[in-house]
């Protein structure tokens, strides 16, 4: 009987700086499991359905990205994902995807916000998964890459509006 040996897991990092916002401006977007779809593009679904957000254990079900298949056409994505370690001082969490519709087998994902010399901070986004029949992996990498930069995006837009906001006179009528 002939054994195959197994494929290594697919692991990378990816990163962003942000220039206009800090960890302690950032971190707080991150770490808040329950709301990804705020700041994820196409990712239009993320609730809590177990636990208590931004706890060890807690589970969210997140949908609305469109992949292709095999056969070209779009599929939904959804994943249940289990957030297995915060860590607020090294500002990083932790999680895996253990129920999905996408192939990922043996997922686990790091996001962690660190800080940067002068002005911002970078954003650091790495993943172990089992590798992904039909997928390539820097495709995969690829996606990360654009994802983790959409995300950046939106979370330090939200902190320059909400900077601004502040900054201008309130009218009183």
């Amino acid at each position: 009987m002939e054994q195959k040996c197994p494929q290594p897991k697919w692991e990378a990092k990816v990163s962003t700086k942000l220039a206009k916002a800090s960890t302690d401006q950032i971190w707080p977007l991150c770490k808040d499991f329950f709301n990804l779809h705020k700041w994820f593009p196409g990712q239009s679904v993320c609730h809590g359905i177990h636990g208590s957000n931004g706890e060890p254990g807690c589970i969210r079900y997140c949908a609305g990205l469109n992949l292709p298949t095999e056969g070209g056409e779009q599929v939904v994505s959804w994943a249940k994902e289990r957030l297995l370690a915060i860590d607020h001082d090294e500002k990083s969490i932790t999680y895996e995807i253990f129920e999905c519709n996408i192939g990922f087998k043996s997922y686990v994902s790091t996001l962690k916000v660190v800080p940067r010399s002068g002005d911002g901070c970078v954003m650091e986004w790495s993943f172990a998964v089992d590798p992904v029949e039909g997928w390539k992996f820097e495709d995969l990498v690829k996606g990360y890459e654009e994802w983790l930069q959409g995300i950046a995006n939106k979370m330090e837009e939200d902190v320059v509006g909400k900077i601004k906001a502040e900054m201008e006179p309130s009218v009183v009528g």
